[in-house]
């Protein structure tokens, strides 16, 4: 799984560099995540810009980073694309996770 890393203004911004996240890829994006998340101190973004599908496994790995991040910031998701953004609402994990529009608002947030 390759996933793109950068720092700005201090906080991590995770880009998976791939169409489906999905059982196939769960464990190699939980474990690029948890390494980003271990380096981490102010707060994370994953930018979901080239990511088309989500499953079921790549829903629950999320909110398994999100308990790992105590500590360490605020996580929030960026760039869902409409059936991504359909399937936290279904599941009520918008209510869970901070998701915003793109990588600037997800960089306001976290900043504010």
């Amino acid at each position: 799984m390759n996933l793109e890393t950068e720092l700005l203004d201090g906080v991590s911004v995770i880009t998976p560099v791939a169409r489906r996240l999905d059982a196939s890829v769960a464990a190699a994006f939980r474990q690029g995540v948890s390494e980003e998340i271990a380096r981490t101190t102010g707060g994370l973004i994953i930018d979901f810009s080239r990511v088309d599908f989500i499953d079921s496994s790549c829903l629950g790995t999320l909110i398994a980073l999100f308990k790992q991040m105590n500590g360490k910031g605020e996580m929030a998701l960026c760039s869902l694309n409409g059936n991504i953004m359909n399937m936290f609402k279904l599941t009520r994990m918008d209510r869970v996770f901070v998701l915003c529009a793109d990588r600037a608002a997800a960089l306001a947030r976290l900043k504010g």
